[in-house]
């Protein structure tokens, strides 16, 4: 019997979700990661948390394609049996996204459709079927943006959905408390990672413009936002429910 918390992030192969797991490691828990489809870099990222001398491994999940959630929970149930001989899991990190830069005109009902399912619907299933299998005294820990709090043109989608996911953090928090469960948001401002296409890390002018934002005259790194979401998975974040977390480094204040 394993006496380790197990903890799923979702995306956690690469840029935040990565940082994520491996701070989450540090501090004693196990992983479950997934990836979209780049299992070299899952790979990688298992091999680095055995490092640390927890388990660890990687399923594959397109949160894009909604009708494989069922299968993806069945999975993590029997793995979970099989790998620690448990049947419950305490921390979820829904951090799984995808990133555009897409004018509100130029929407598409596709567009809209995929980061719907991405962002939203996937998220809110995945954390629905997933609750039976989690600990009383477990933490949901859904990411969110700084962009839902100020305006960035062309993230009209992107922010709508994470705007949604703020309020679903709230009425988990509301709903769950009573299971022992808590339910925050971490909103991360601009990171420097390969999201969008890398999007800041590789337009120097965006970059710079988004420093002079800055109080602390800088972007964010991806070891700016794993320690705070770690954080929350420890016994000192267990009176932390129902809140919004920025860590943006000031932008726009």
């Amino acid at each position: 019997m394993s006496t380790s918390k197990i903890a799923l992030v979702t995306g956690g192969s690469r840029g935040l979700g990565k940082d994520m797991a491996l701070n989450i490691a540090q501090k004693g828990i196990d992983v479950i990661l997934t990836y979209r489809s780049k299992k070299e870099e899952a790979d990688d990222t298992v091999n680095q948390i055995e490092a640390y001398g927890q388990r660890a491994f990687a399923l594959q999940l397109d949160m894009e394609k909604f009708a494989t959630i069922n299968e993806f929970v069945s999975t993590v149930k029997s793995e979970i049996k099989t790998r620690w001989n448990v049947s419950t899991l305490d921390y979820l990190v829904n951090n799984a996204g995808m990133g555009a830069t897409v004018p509100f005109e130029q929407v598409t009902v596709e567009l809209f459709d995929s980061f719907m399912n991405v962002h939203f619907k996937g998220i809110y299933f995945l954390t629905q079927q997933l609750l039976p299998i989690m600990n009383s005294g477990g933490r949901i820990i859904n990411i969110s943006t700084g962009t839902t709090r100020f305006s960035n043109p062309g993230y009209s989608v992107y922010a709508s959905m994470k705007g949604a996911i703020e309020v679903f953090t709230k009425y988990l928090a509301k709903e769950l408390g009573a299971k022992g469960i808590s339910a925050n948001v971490v909103a991360p401002g601009p990171i420097e990672t390969d999201f969008n296409n890398g999007a800041i890390r590789s337009n120097p002018q965006l970059k710079s413009a988004l420093s002079s934002m800055s109080p602390l005259g800088r972007t964010g790194n991806s070891d700016d936002i794993g320690p705070v979401v770690a954080f929350l998975c420890t016994e000192e974040a267990k009176w932390i429910n129902g809140q919004r977390i920025e860590v943006s480094g000031g932008i726009n204040g």
